[in-house]
């Protein structure tokens, strides 16, 4: 005979293991989740020093998780939603979504993206688990392999690549004109790894190795990389931001008075003669050039003055239009650069029919048509390899300019859609690493801000930030020759991707 308390006890069991199991799977979310809004910090307005060797630390704990492959995911997530809010306020502004919807779609684009940091996870699990060099080789190179693949898959989207968090860190700009931006963060991943090991496994002189490699290549990088200037006088450059609040819709008073700021500012500008007056992306809104009389007539006589003017417009050619970059010369001739990497579901729009709202958010969307020839344009001694907007994210884009010659990177942009949010702050961060990548100068114009003046190896010469009005002023000499990661840009996507891959095959024979 069996007492009834006894049938009861099995069925309590569970019950109270699954307690446990809950909480500790609630820790595990909660952690994950925190990670990578941690991780989101390091890409604001300020760059931080300490905080960029620790922060992705979390993510790396996760791969000795129940379920690495999830929770990277969750990671992942978080770390999108808190590092790009302001795609949800753009769509809102200037889409006129409402807000929840808004936040449905960035959260949709998170998710995606979130899943290159559960690829991450749960491939890096089993290196994680079996731990030593293949660990230390492998996890790194596999977060590189998949920051290219996320960069090229589609029409990529390399934003925030981990070498951006030690924008502000010693050594790492120059570093990167020998190893580019994905041997940056190979080292990012790998100094990240030397702490966790260190916190997981108690393994202190493996983490300690992890941090050194760093700390011995950063001071060697800033003493050895440095490029050459071209011969001859530097030249002037000025750099217009007008603060030019943005406009989706055309109102003829505010936009003329936009034009006339742009107009005013151009003629003070020219304080020196061949000075190059440099106007953002949009300044000429809503007029185009040479198709607009007034436009054109203005730029004529602004560069008749001995300043030629580097601006962009709408270009319409053989029934398409382009997005253009044109350098005006005092003797009225010019020359024109298309633009060659679109933004997705802005300047086109894949499946349009699908994304109606599209229309109502960026001027001309889906109306434009890439270019597929690369050009520079000529100032003076200069050789102007000019990205416009998105274009500077690209490092084998800048790097194929400069090896066609270009002596000087020029960027234009309008990131007054994104307002006063850490989108100015992380696309001016890209721009930076191009600079230092390229050893080449590059000048930065910006509609609202960020406005610079950068140095060759990735310095701040002179800035303006958002929501300034101003001109900056400055001489630059273009560099010449070609820094190692310039001769050779491929190659380290191609190296993380091999060694990624034998890591992987070796801890898949050995388990």
């Amino acid at each position: 005979m069996i007492a009834p308390d006894a049938l009861a006890e099995p069925e309590a069991r569970p019950h109270a293991a699954r307690g446990p199991r809950s909480s500790a799977a609630l820790a595990w979310v909660a952690f994950a989740l925190a990670g990578g809004v941690a991780f989101a910090t390091q890409f604001g307005r300020d760059g931080y020093l300490v905080a960029p060797w620790i922060a992705l630390a979390p993510l790396l704990l996760l791969l000795g998780s129940p379920r690495p492959a999830l929770l990277g995911w969750l990671h992942g997530i978080a770390y999108w939603l808190a590092a790009i809010p302001w795609i949800a306020s753009t769509l809102r502004e200037y889409g006129q979504l409402p807000g929840w919807l808004s936040w449905a779609l960035l959260l949709l684009l998170a998710a995606y993206l979130g899943l290159y940091t559960s690829a991450f996870a749960g491939l890096g699990a089993r290196l994680w688990r079996r731990g030593g060099w293949a660990a230390m080789l492998g996890l790194p190179a596999l977060w590189v392999a998949l920051e290219v693949l996320r960069g090229w898959l589609g029409s990529g989207f390399p934003w925030n690549l981990a070498a951006y968090a030690w924008v502000e860190v010693p050594g790492a700009l120059p570093l990167a004109s020998w190893v580019g931006p994905w041997g940056v963060s190979f080292l990012v991943v790998l100094a990240n790894l030397g702490v966790a090991i260190a916190v997981a496994r108690r393994r202190f002189r493996l983490g300690a190795l992890a941090l050194l490699v760093p700390f011995a290549l950063l001071p060697f990088a800033g003493r050895f990389a440095h490029g050459a200037s071209r011969p001859g006088a530097a030249q002037p450059v000025r750099v217009l931001q007008p603060n030019i609040a943005n406009m989706v819709t055309y109102d003829p008073l505010p936009a003329l008075r936009n034009y006339q700021r742009v107009l005013a500012m151009s003629e003070a500008a020219c304080d020196v003669g061949g000075a190059l007056v440099v106007w953002p992306e949009s300044a000429g809104w809503p007029y185009d050039y040479p198709t607009d009389p007034g436009l054109t007539a203005n730029l004529r006589t602004l560069a008749a003055r001995g300043c030629p003017i580097l601006f962009n417009t709408a270009f319409e050619i053989e029934n398409t239009w382009r997005n253009a970059a044109f350098v005006l010369s005092p003797d009225g001739s010019d020359q024109r650069a298309d633009k060659r990497h679109l933004v997705p579901f802005g300047e086109y729009v894949p499946a349009k029919a699908l994304f109606p709202f599209i229309e109502g958010l960026a001027r001309n969307a889906g109306d434009f048509t890439a270019a597929s020839e690369l050009r520079l344009l000529e100032w003076g001694r200069e050789r102007l390899a000019v990205a416009i907007c998105f274009e500077v994210i690209f490092p084998g884009e800048v790097a194929q300019a400069v090896q066609a010659g270009a002596t000087t990177l020029v960027t234009i942009t309008n990131d007054a859609w994104y307002g006063d949010t850490s989108a100015p702050w992380q696309h001016f961060r890209a721009a930076r690493f191009r600079a230092a990548e390229e050893w080449r100068p590059l000048v930065r114009a910006a509609i609202t801000g960020v406005s610079a003046l950068v140095r060759a190896d990735g310095s701040v010469a002179a800035q303006l930030g958002p929501f300034e009005q101003g001109t900056l002023r400055g001489n630059l000499r273009g560099g010449v020759g070609l820094s190692p990661y310039a001769r050779a840009p491929w190659l380290g996507p191609v190296l993380a991707c091999l060694l990624a891959s034998l890591a992987l095959m070796g801890s898949r024979r050995r388990s």
